[in-house]
């Protein structure tokens, strides 16, 4: 299936010169959704994943139908202050300024099998910092899944050394 044309390209958004690449209208169209989903399902399944671990927001909507389909749990990573329990975090560098990701302190277990998924890989700094926190509590990351790849911003720059399933280059 061509995953291409699901993804509505938005320009000049959230800002002059980005051309946004929403896939809402990939999760509008049911038969899109299951085939992208059913792509990194059966990419876990060849990684025998334990757990899917996925950043806010939209790894939720990448990760969560994956982890359903597994039977497996998926654990959210997400903004400061935004999980009740404690947590530990990572801070990290953007192109101006900073942001900061936190799991719950007890979300992997060591030595557990782990994908990380996210809509799309840009310049790979959430996805780094993800992969920071699940091998801070010691999971062990055995892939990571993309629908979209940019081209261009160097992304896979952070993730050498992971094996990483990306279904569409932009």
């Amino acid at each position: 299936m061509n995953l291409e044309k699901y993804i509505s390209i938005v320009p000049n958004w959230p800002k002059e010169g980005i051309s946004f690449k929403d896939i809402t209208t990939l999760m509008a169209d049911g038969e899109a959704y299951k085939y992208a989903t059913d792509q990194i399902v059966n990419y876990a399944k060849e990684k025998q994943v334990d757990v899917v671990v996925g950043p806010e927001a939209r790894g939720f909507i990448i990760g969560c139908p994956v982890s359903y389909s597994l039977g497996i749990g998926f654990v959210p990573v997400r903004k400061p202050n935004k999980l009740p329990r404690e947590v530990i975090s990572y801070e990290y560098d953007l192109e101006y300024g900073s942001n900061t990701l936190t799991m719950h302190k007890d979300a992997i277990k060591p030595g557990q099998r782990v994908l990380i998924t996210d809509d799309l890989l840009a310049t790979g700094g959430t996805i780094e910092a993800t992969i920071k926190l699940v091998e801070e509590l010691g999971g062990i990351v055995v892939g990571i899944a993309f629908l979209i790849e940019l081209d261009g911003l160097n992304g896979m720059d952070k993730l050498q050394g992971y094996d990483v399933l990306t279904l569409l280059k932009m």
